[in-house]
């Protein structure tokens, strides 16, 4: 059995929590002490062995991934982290992975799951797994949620003829109006989890005969040409929806894609007040109701008179949106990427392999930035044209080496780099390194750092 992560989504509709260089499936969310990325591998691995997951992801997560693989205490090596070249959407991403793992293994069963999807009450996933893998020979099997509103944020699967376990699929639903859905609902439709089951040798065949130019893309010599060729196509469009090989496995579980933050009040249903109102923190809460308010820290919100409305609370950037508007967010930032403006992408917190840092002040000549260097880390051996550094140790003990000199400093002791010098700061300790980086000069950019040496293949001369 092995299994696949699709890891590569952006998660526009939850900005200002998912940004596009940290999204989603990376954050931990209230009251969670791990990512959903991270739930997604412990599932996979009740199915397989760490070393039967390929994640599919783009080359700027592929140190996230690794950081969390990390934390859930697993060697970075032990998982298969496949790269994109570039975004191509589902089937070439999946197909890849498929390619992948027959050069590896030869053909297997695979379950392809989403990093990004909240699932509760797993036990039913696990046995229909179990279940549906009888069926893989002739079948590419999809689960179907059975849903509990008539959303219309999803997609739904009409369910045919029954069969061991599920139903062969009769037809599959673009995502409807009101109505529509609940008419649907009526019906015993399901929604479409977009996680599936299948054996690599039918998967292969399948998109052989209904997806041909991703087949023949991928019979080039590289990946690169193959992404270069390949069509953008989903794998609902391009194969599922075609084959009278697909099948529908029903699944009763808590499932949500949290696509929007209207999701968030049916996973966050324990937080309810007496007037549906889901809190986090220190809300004063006055003739309001049906509100979703996710603070900042120590902050105290006051609404009055206010109904259906989301509040997000961030350091950078302030959501407020009516609940009906909720899955529109991806606009803002389409429009924060038109103005190019940073906070579409970055948070004030940015991760790096060695751990992250966070903007405490930006000024016109200077900024301020805590250091966070993980254990064992080191930051590139680098040099900057246009800025000096001062760094103050706050936590942990700090190994500076500034043209190739090594100085050890304690908490509370500090070093100054002027433009031009090569250096870098490691953290040889066993604790968490925490250090106060008083940048100054003419231009203050991420971009100008040259790096000398890296341990992480980022060099750029």
């Amino acid at each position: 059995m092995k299994a696949i992560i699709l890891a590569g989504g952006s998660g526009t509709r939850l900005w200002p929590l998912s940004r596009g260089k940290y999204p989603k499936q990376f954050l931990k969310l209230v009251g969670q002490s791990q990512s959903l990325f991270q739930m997604a591998v412990v599932r996979c691995c009740v199915l397989c062995d760490i070393s039967d997951i390929y994640v599919l992801t783009i080359a700027d997560y592929e140190f996230i991934i690794k950081l969390q693989i990390e934390e859930l205490g697993y060697h970075t090596d032990s998982i298969h982290i496949i790269i994109e070249p570039q975004p191509k959407n589902t089937l070439p991403a999946i197909y890849n992975a498929v390619m992948v793992i027959r050069d590896n293994c030869g053909d297997a069963d695979v379950v392809v799951v989403t990093s990004d999807h909240l699932i509760q009450r797993a036990e039913d996933f696990y046995k229909k797994i179990e279940d549906g893998r009888k069926l893989t020979n002739n079948y590419i099997l999809i689960f179907g949620i059975k849903p509990t509103a008539p959303d219309t944020g999803f997609g739904y699967i009409n369910p045919g003829k029954a069969i061991e376990s599920g139903y062969e699929v009769a037809e599959f639903k673009e995502k409807p109006d009101t109505e529509t859905a609940t008419e649907y609902l009526q019906k015993g439709y399901y929604w479409n989890s977009g996680m599936l089951l299948f054996n690599t040798a039918v998967f292969e065949q399948e998109v052989k005969l209904q997806a041909p130019e991703v087949y023949e893309a991928f019979e080039l010599p590289t990946i690169g040409e193959a992404f270069e060729t390949t069509p953008n196509i989903s794998v609902d469009y391009g194969v599922l929806e075609k084959t009278n090989k697909v099948a529908v496995l029903p699944l009763d579980i808590l499932w949500d894609d949290l696509g929007s933050f209207s999701a968030f009040v049916d996973t966050f249903a324990d937080r309810r007040d007496y007037d549906d109102n889901i809190t986090f923190g220190n809300e004063i809460l006055i003739d309001s109701s049906r509100n979703l308010i996710i603070p900042k820290k120590d902050k105290i919100y006051a609404l009055l008179g206010v109904n259906d409305v989301i509040v997000v609370d961030q350091d950078d950037a302030l959501l407020i949106c009516n609940k009906a508007n909720s899955k529109d967010v991806k606009q803002i930032v389409k429009e924060l990427k038109s103005r190019k403006d940073s906070r579409a992408d970055y948070h004030s917190t940015e991760y790096r392999p060695w751990g992250s840092f966070t903007i405490l002040e930006n000024g016109e000549f200077y900024k301020i930035k805590r250091l966070t260097v993980l254990p064992g880390k080191q930051l590139s051996y680098q040099m900057h044209y246009h800025r000096s550094e001062h760094w103050i140790v706050v936590i942990g003990t700090a190994t500076v080496v500034a043209d190739d000199k090594e100085n050890l400093l304690m908490s509370n002791e500090s070093a100054f780099i002027p433009a031009g010098t090569k250096h870098r700061l490691c953290n040889d300790g066993k604790i968490v390194l925490e250090v106060i980086e008083v940048q100054s000069g003419q231009y203050l950019g991420e971009d100008d750092v040259v790096r000398l040496e890296d341990d992480y293949n980022r060099v750029r001369r």
